[in-house]
C-alpha cells in the first residue's frame, strides 16, 4: 500500500525496541503510522500504541520468515492469560552459553492458526511436523498412546516448545495409523520389486486376556544380498476362528501383500501345526514357485521350538528333584546367617567356586537349569548342611539324574543361543548344530538308567516329528554353504544313519538337484523375458488352460545332454572353502553370482529361509509370546499398525545407524 503526501516522522526520541528494525514510522497529518517493512501493512505509530501489536504482527507476518526474531521474543512482560513461558535453563559457569539456545517468552493469540510453521531464529517450528514425530516416537519405543495425556508429558513438552498443542490420546492414535498406512504402502512397493523370492514365518502370540493372535513375518535377501526381515501383519484371531481357518487368513495376507506368487517357503513355531493348514496352503501356491514334487522345503518348522520343547520335557520329568532343590535353596538364602553357614561349609569340603546359589525363574527355563547346575556343584555342602529340611533332602541316584539333565539342557542352551544371538541368521548353520542334537539323542537313549532312557526316547520321539519335515530343507542349506557343500552331509549322516547313510545322502543329493533343475526351467523363462526372476510362470502365462506349461520342462530336460556343466555340477565339484570365523556366505554368493547365475539364484532363496522363529529375548520362554496389557487393550487395526510399523522404523534406525544399540530417529530437522 502507497502512502501519499507523506514524510518521516521526526524522532523526539531514539526508538529503542529492536521492532522498529522492521517497521518505518511515517506521519500523515497528525497521525503517525508503522509501516511493515515485509508486506506494506499500515499500523499504529504512536508512541501511545506501544509495540505490543507490532510484535503480534510481526509473528505472522509470513514474509519476514527469514528474518531473527530471537530478541522480538525476548519481552520482559505479558498478561497472565495469553502468555507461554519457558523454565529457566540452568547451567554450569565453565560450559560454553552457545551450546543453548536462548530461552524465550512467545505470545500469540488464540484464533492463531495452528498448523502454521513459525521461524524461530534459524529454525523451523511445524505443528504437524512435530505431531507426526511424537507418534513416530510412542511408534518406536513402545510407549503406550495415553503418554500423551500424562500431566508430567504435557509439561515437559509445554516447556520445551510453547507453540506445540499436545494432542489427544485419539489423535495421536489416528497418527500412528496414519504413519502405518505410508510405511505398508512404501513395504509393499519394495517387495513387489524384490529379485528374489520371501519366506513367511507364522508365530502364534497370546495376551493376559488369553486373547490369540497370528503374526507374519517376511523374511527375504534383498538385491543388495543383505538378509531381511519385515513383520507384515499382526491380526487377532477371535474365539470364531478354528484352526482349520488359519490357512485362509495366512492366504488372504499372502494375496493383500500380492507376495503368494513369490512365497518360497513357510517356517511355523510349532511342530504340532496340523499338516492340513500346511496342504490348502501349499495348494494355493504350488502353481507359481520352483518346489519339489513332494512340496517339503515349503513347510519348515522352527528348531529353537523343537529344542524347547524338549527342554521342557526334561525339566517336567525332574520336577520332584527340582522341587527339592528349590526348597534347599530357599533355605539357604532365607538369612545371612545360614548363608554363611553353607560357605563355610564350601570352603571346608575344598569346594572352590565362586558360583552362588540361585533361585530360578520358573516360568525361564534356562533360569531352572542355573539353579541346577549350581546346585550339583554344592551337592556336597547341601548334604552336610544342617537343620535342613528332610523333604529337601535328595538321595545320590537323584543327584546323578539331576547331573545328566544338566548336561541335557546345557547342550540346548548352547545351540539355541548359536540360533537367537545372530538377528537374522542364514539357513546354512542349522544343519551342524541340529545333526550334534540328533546323535546325543541317540546317545541318551542307550542310557543304563531306566529313567533317563525313558526320558531320552520321549525327547527323541518329539525331535524325529520336527527331523522328517525339516531335514532336508537343513541339508540342502547346509550343501549351499562353500565350505561344506556334500562333504558335511556325509559326515553328519555317517554318525546318524550308520549302515543306511549312502540312502539317506542320495536323498539330500537328489533333492537339491530336482530344486536346481525347477530354477533352471525359471531361468529359461526369464532369458525369453516371460518371467521374473524367481517365478516359475510368465507374468502372462497365468491362465490354468495354458496347454505349454509342460513344455519348458520338456525343453530344459532333453537341452540337457546338449549344454555344458550345470551350476551345480561345477559348484559341488569345486574344493571346498576354506573355513574362517570372517566368512559371510552372502557375500561369498554375491560375488560368485557371475560365475553360478542360476544357482545363486536358488541361494539367495534358500539361505533366506528362517529356521528359528525365536528372538533372543524370547529364547526360553516356557509360554509362547505374550502381548503386553497396554497394548492388548487397543484395537485390532491398531495393534497392528503399531507392532508392523515398530519393527520398519526399527529396521530404518538400524541401516542409518548400524554401530548404535539404540534406536533413534530425527525428530527435529533444521531448515536450510
Amino acid at each position: 500500500m502507497e502512502v501519499a503526501n507523506e514524510s518521516t516522522a521526526k524522532k523526539p526520541k531514539r526508538l529503542t525496541s529492536v521492532v522498529w528494525n522492521h517497521f518505518e514510522r511515517v506521519k500523515k497529518a497528525d497521525i503517525c503510522y508503522a509501516v511493515c517493512v515485509h508486506c506494506n501493512k499500515k499500523l499504529s505509530g504512536s508512541s501511545n500504541s506501544g509495540t505490543t501489536h507490532l510484535r503480534n504482527h510481526l509473528m505472522r507476518c509470513l514474509k519476514r520468515s527469514n528474518y531473527d526474531v530471537s530478541q522480538l521474543l525476548a519481552v520482559k512482560r505479558r498478561k497472565k492469560e495469553n502468555t507461554l513461558t519457558i523454565a529457566n535453563i540452568s547451567y554450569d559457569e565453565g560450559q560454553r552459553k552457545e551450546d543453548y539456545m536462548k530461552p524465550t517468552i512467545v505470545k500469540y493469540e488464540q484464533d492463531q492458526r495452528k498448523d502454521e510453521a513459525f521461524n524461530l531464529g534459524s529454525s523451523w517450528f511445524d505443528p504437524e511436523r512435530s505431531r507426526l514425530d511424537l507418534a513416530r516416537m510412542i511408534i518406536l519405543h513402545g510407549y503406550p498412546l495415553s503418554m500423551v495425556e500424562h500431566v508430567g508429558f504435557k509439561v515437559f513438552v509445554k516447556n520445551m516448545q510453547p507453540l506445540f498443542d499436545v494432542v489427544h490420546n485419539s489423535t495421536i492414535e489416528l497418527s500412528c495409523v496414519e504413519i502405518y498406512m505410508k510405511e505398508k504402502q512404501r513395504i509393499y512397493d519394495m517387495l513387489s520389486k524384490l529379485q528374489g523370492r520371501i519366506n513367511l514365518a507364522i508365530e502364534m502370540w497370546s495376551s493376559p486376556e488369553n486373547s490369540k493372535y497370528i503374526c507374519l513375518t517376511a523374511h527375504y535377501v534383498d538385491d543388495e544380498w543383505k538378509l531381511q526381515k519385515k513383520i507384515l501383519n499382526f491380526l487377532t484371531l477371535d474365539s470364531s476362528h478354528t484352526e482349520d481357518m488359519l490357512s485362509d487368513v495366512i492366504i488372504k495376507c499372502l494375496m493383500d501383500w500380492d507376495i503368494d506368487c513369490k512365497l518360497f517357503a513357510m517356517t511355523f513355531d510349532d511342530c504340532s501345526t496340523n499338516d492340513d493348514i500346511v496342504s490348502r496352503i501349499k495348494d494355493q501356491v504350488s502353481e507359481s514357485r520352483p518346489r519339489l514334487s513332494n512340496g517339503q522345503l515349503l513347510d519348515v518348522r522352527s528348531a529353537a521350538h523343537v529344542l524347547n520343547s524338549i527342554a521342557q520335557d526334561a525339566i517336567e520329568a525332574l520336577q520332584v528333584v527340582i522341587q527339592k532343590i528349590r526348597g534347599s535353596v530357599k533355605y539357604v538364602k532365607s538369612s545371612q546367617s545360614i548363608l554363611g553357614k553353607f560357605n563355610e561349609i564350601a570352603r571346608q569340603q575344598g569346594i572352590d567356586n565362586h558360583k552362588i546359589v540361585v533361585l530360578d525363574y520358573p516360568i525361564r527355563w534356562n533360569s531352572t537349569y542355573m539353579m541346577l547346575e549350581t546346585a550339583v556343584e554344592y551337592r556336597n555342602v547341601f548334604h552336610h548342611l544342617p537343620e535342613l529340611d528332610p523333604d529337601f533332602a535328595l538321595s545320590d541316584e537323584e543327584w546323578e539324574r539331576a547331573s545328566s539333565i544338566v548336561s541335557y539342557l546345557k547342550l540346548l542352551i548352547e545351540i539355541i543361543n548359536v540360533f537367537s544371538s545372530d538377528k537374522c541368521p542364514t539357513a546354512n548353520i542349522y544343519f551342524p548344530e541340529i545333526c550334534h542334537v540328533h546323535i546325543q539323542l541317540i546317545e541318551w537313549c542307550k542310557s543304563s538308567d531306566a529313567f533317563l532312557s525313558s526320558l531320552a526316547t520321549k525327547m527323541k520321539a518329539m525331535f524325529d516329528k520336527y527331523w522328517s519335515k525339516c531335514s532336508l530343507a537343513l541339508a540342502v542349506a547346509a550343501m549351499l554353504d562353500p565350505r561344506f557343500k556334500m562333504k558335511l552331509v556325509e559326515y553328519y549322516y555317517s554318525q546318524i544313519y550308520g549302515s543306511t547313510a549312502l540312502e539317506r545322502i542320495k536323498e539330500a543329493s537328489d533333492g537339491i538337484k530336482e530344486l536346481f533343475n525347477a530354477y533352471s526351467i525359471c531361468s529359461t523363462l526369464i532369458d525369453q523375458g516371460s518371467a521374473l526372476p524367481g517365478s516359475s510362470l510368465s507374468s502372462s502365462s497365468n491362465d490354468t488352460r495354458d496347454r505349454l506349461k509342460g513344455f519348458d520342462k520338456f525343453l530344459h530336460e532333453t537341452s540337457q545332454s546338449q549344454t555344458a556343466i550345470s551350476d551345480l555340477e561345477k559348484y559341488l565339484d569345486e574344493p571346498v572353502f576354506p573355513r574362517n570365523c570372517d566368512f559371510n556366505i552372502l557375500n561369498w554368493w554375491r560375488v560368485h553370482t557371475p560365475r553360478y547365475p542360476i544357482l545363486s539364484m536358488m541361494a539367495r532363496d534358500v539361505l533366506g529361509t528362517p529356521m528359528s522363529t525365536v528372538a533372543q529375548e524370547f529364547a526360553f520362554n516356557a509360554g509362547g509370546r505374550m502381548l503386553d496389557s497396554n497394548q492388548s487393550s487397543l484395537p485390532p487395526d491398531t495393534q497392528q499398525a503399531l507392532i508392523c510399523t515398530r519393527d520398519w522404523l526399527r529396521t530404518q534406525s538400524d541401516d542409518a545407524t548400524p554401530s548404535s544399540s539404540h534406536y533413534a530417529l530425527p525428530l527435529y530437522v533444521e531448515a536450510n
